[in-house]
């Protein structure tokens, strides 16, 4: 496995599969350039499989992350955190060696992305 679902996003993530009411979705993980560090995370559902696209099975909900951006994602962990505004999924990235202040970007030691100009 590439990367952890903690039992909080599992749980959360399930519910929102059910919202989609479509048959054979699954969590695709990414990395993009951009936001104020370089590289940005992606989450979303997806039903179209890629050739080059890696996938496990996390209790119950099949993960899919493209080739390249799973170096940058080994390790990570995915949470989600309710408080008083809500709630939201919270990613902590071991590879990370630098992060915006709201924590949505990151940048590696090998990999420092493409910054957003307007930061």
């Amino acid at each position: 496995m590439i990367l952890t679902i903690t039992e909080a996003a599992n749980f959360r993530i399930k519910e929102m599969m059910k919202e989609e009411e479509k048959e054979d979705i699954f969590l695709r993980v990414g990395v993009n350039g951009g936001g104020c560090t370089g590289l940005t995370y992606g989450l979303g559902f997806d039903d179209t499989l890629k050739e080059d696209d890696l996938s496990f099975d996390d209790n119950g909900i099949k993960v899919v992350i493209d080739k390249e951006s799973a170096p940058l994602l080994r390790d990570v962990t995915i949470d989600f955190k309710q408080n008083m505004m809500g709630g939201g999924f919270a990613i902590t990235n071991p590879n990370a060696i630098a992060t915006c202040g709201c924590g949505h970007s990151f940048k590696t030691a090998t990999n420092a992305g493409t910054p957003t100009k307007d930061c």
